[in-house]
């Protein structure tokens, strides 16, 4: 494995190691490390460093959804360019290019389902190239990113009583 996929494995897994442990885990001298990670972000493959927080545990956290689009492409106009215009909207966390009965799929955040709803209803539905939109409220996450957010319970088993 080379050094630069090496060291982004690291780093996506623990996004604050500190380049001393890097290097003890590669072999490599601390200037090899902060040099490749230094021309990594400078050539955009390490784009932000990011914290996974369980908004369940805040209590004015944020209600997700999932949209799926179906576009109807116009001539010289591709999905990038539908996707460029969606992705710049502040409530879209991602935008993807899926196969199947859809087009592209969203991740939307906002205050409530009341703030999506009108967010789907008045910024996406309206854009010229969307054919129509399924709306999916997350009502839990399990897993983001990798990270495990919600331990299973265990139950108590209660004595039974003759």
């Amino acid at each position: 494995m080379d050094l630069a996929q090496n060291i982004l494995e690291i780093i996506e897994n623990d996004p604050k190691i500190d380049i001393s442990e890097i290097a003890a885990l590669t072999g490599r001298s601390d200037e090899e490390i902060r040099d490749c990670v230094c021309q990594l972000e400078g050539d955009g493959t390490i784009r932000k460093y990011k914290t996974i927080i369980d908004w369940d545990k805040v209590d004015n956290g944020f209600v997700y959804a999932i949209i799926e689009i179906t576009v109807s492409l116009e001539r010289e106009t591709g999905y990038n360019v539908v996707a460029d215009r969606i992705s710049k909207f502040p409530e879209v966390r991602s935008v993807r290019l899926i196969s199947g009965d859809h087009d592209i799929s969203l991740t939307v955040r906002g205050k409530s389902m009341k703030q999506v709803a009108f967010f789907v209803a008045e910024k996406i539905a309206t854009l010229p190239q969307v054919q129509s939109t399924a709306t999916h409220f997350v009502l839990k996450t399990y897993k983001e990113d990798g990270v495990i957010l919600h331990e299973t319970e265990h139950a108590e088993r209660l004595p039974i009583v003759a």
